[in-house]
């Protein structure tokens, strides 16, 4: 099963795309789509729709999951996040994808079994479970390939033999 993990966000959304078989991992791609901060809001989700749209396009996902948010403190950077996390909803939607939502402590726990993980140690378990040589960069991108994995594991996938 071919899964996308999308880390929302305005300026930096990381995506991982990863193939699950058989309980293994298999790296696909990863990467950001970025935005630059001067444009207006409404010009930086047309972007981020279209440069998703085509990352579904050329991996061919069948399942997807989503970064749910958690902002404690910054009200305006939840908002922009939000209104990003809607565009990655919608775009995720018309390829025919409803996603899995996880918490960042369930994202923790399911790569690394533990919910209090820091970021380099998903980042190394990331690396490890995929069999990289290195740990993926940017770190929103390695972001994107723990949600995959997440949702992997979590979302009770068909399994294929």
């Amino acid at each position: 099963m071919r899964i996308i993990g999308v880390d929302p966000g305005t300026a930096t959304t990381g995506f991982g795309v990863i193939d699950y078989e058989r309980g293994q991992y298999s790296f696909v791609d990863a990467g950001v789509i970025t935005t630059p901060p001067g444009i207006p809001m409404a010009e930086r989700l047309i972007t981020l729709h279209e440069e998703l749209s085509q990352v579904i396009a050329d991996t061919k996902p069948q399942a997807a999951a989503v970064e749910m948010l958690f902002f404690a403190a910054n009200v305006t950077t939840a908002i922009s996040v939000g209104q990003a996390r809607g565009v990655i909803l919608l775009t995720l939607a018309e390829a025919g994808l409803i996603p899995g939502e996880y918490t960042p402590m369930q994202i923790k726990q399911a790569v690394t079994g533990y919910g209090g993980a820091k970021k380099p140690q998903i980042q190394e378990m990331v690396r490890l479970l995929l069999k990289l040589p290195t740990i993926p960069k940017p770190d929103d991108a390695a972001d994107g390939l723990a949600i995959a994995m997440t949702h992997a594991t979590q979302a009770h996938l068909p399994v294929h033999r």
